[in-house]
């Protein structure tokens, strides 16, 4: 049985479910070859506008990697080439032409943590937890800490790897690594408000957008300001910024036409 779930609403919003409780949705073969599947979907479906990636369970969001998968007795080049569906998750959020919501209902954990760093926002419930504790258990986060050392400061990033200590949702706000925390009861209407809100903006505008970051996150900034300067000329072609400045001096809401 599938236990990632999809569902794709009429505003564009994808919601992508973990949902295989007995594992604390553990991030195993299945799971990553099954979340790789769903956004690879949706990076070709032009209606999608928004990707939010939450949990079935209440308590944790994910605990990380497959710890069982780790110890198994199973040739080491099988490891090795396992060990790609991590990266290929990554990529594929920063490249997935529309913008993702991580939706924090539980305690993110472990490679989890890497997971929602690599969306572009994060929307977390009051009590959960953010961190690494894989060193704990004799595992060091390698393949989340360029994900953390691109999101957290670096003496703070250095401690939440070495010490496996886990931080709030409200500390994880004040290092600005979480975009908002709501309290439960307002958690699923909060994600639901931030989801439709880039939903409502112009796809294509968005695309050309999210792209453009992904690109130039880690060129030197001449190679970046010419790059951008290039998709800015680009947009200026296009009909929906056309459409945005007309709609704005109308005062209007805009009719987005996706070209």
């Amino acid at each position: 049985m599938p236990i990632v779930e999809y569902d794709c609403d009429a505003r564009g919003v994808a919601t992508i479910t973990l949902n295989d409780p007995s594992t604390r949705n553990s991030l195993s073969n299945q799971l990553l070859d099954e979340l790789i599947g769903l956004l690879e979907q949706v990076k070709a479906d032009d209606s999608v506008r928004v990707v939010v990636l939450r949990s079935g369970d209440e308590q944790v969001f994910s605990s990380g990697g497959d710890l069982k998968a780790f110890s198994d007795d199973v040739p080491m080049i099988n490891k090795y080439a396992g060990l790609d569906r991590f990266p290929r998750v990554f990529r594929l959020l920063g490249q997935l032409g529309r913008p993702s919501i991580c939706a924090a209902g539980g305690d993110v954990l472990a490679g989890a943590f890497g997971l929602a760093l690599a969306c572009d926002l994060i929307v977390a419930r009051t009590g959960v937890r953010f961190g690494c504790p894989e060193i704990n258990v004799g595992v060091f986060p390698f393949m989340i800490s360029a994900l953390i050392y691109r999101s957290v400061p670096r003496a703070k990033a250095n401690e939440l790897m070495m010490t496996g200590q886990l931080i709030s949702a409200e500390e994880a706000e004040r290092l600005h690594l979480v975009n908002t925390v709501a309290p439960p009861d307002r958690f699923a209407a909060e994600v639901d408000e931030w989801a439709g809100l880039i939903a409502s903006r112009s796809p294509l505008l968005m695309r050309m957008g999210k792209n453009a970051l992904d690109a130039t996150r880690d060129q030197p900034l001449d190679a970046a300001l010419g790059y951008l300067q290039a998709q800015l000329a680009l947009a200026f072609a296009t009909e929906d910024l056309q459409e945005g400045v007309a709609a704005f001096r109308a005062r209007r809401q805009p009719r987005w036409s996706g070209r």
